[in-house]
């Protein structure tokens, strides 16, 4: 399973980056694969460690901040997997070049 997801905190007056760091750390714990990207983090794993990963940082910033809203997008195609890096390696591949990543 391949998981982009987004955690929001709100009502944190002084911005929000040093709570998103606090849940980079429990995706860096994990020991899944995982890409940070400017507007959300993807995971690749099992469908129940991913969501359980998922979880546990919404859990962790709504102890930090009064409201957290989490948006999740999946692709699951069983019997898969490095995902992660193969499907923009796939559309390189179709290209022909790297995809410029700045």
């Amino acid at each position: 399973m391949l998981a982009t997801f987004t955690v929001i905190p709100l009502g944190v007056p002084d911005g929000a980056k040093h709570l998103i760091a606090e849940a980079l750390k429990i995706v860096d714990a994990s020991g899944l694969s995982y890409q940070l990207g400017p507007m959300g983090t993807t995971l690749e794993g099992e469908s129940g460690e991913v969501m359980q990963v998922v979880m546990q940082c919404h859990k962790r910033l709504l102890e930090l901040a009064p409201r957290v809203m989490t948006s999740i997008l999946i692709d699951e195609r069983p019997g898969h997997t490095g995902r992660l890096k193969g499907k923009v390696q796939d559309v390189e591949e179709l290209l022909g070049k790297p995809l410029r990543r700045e």
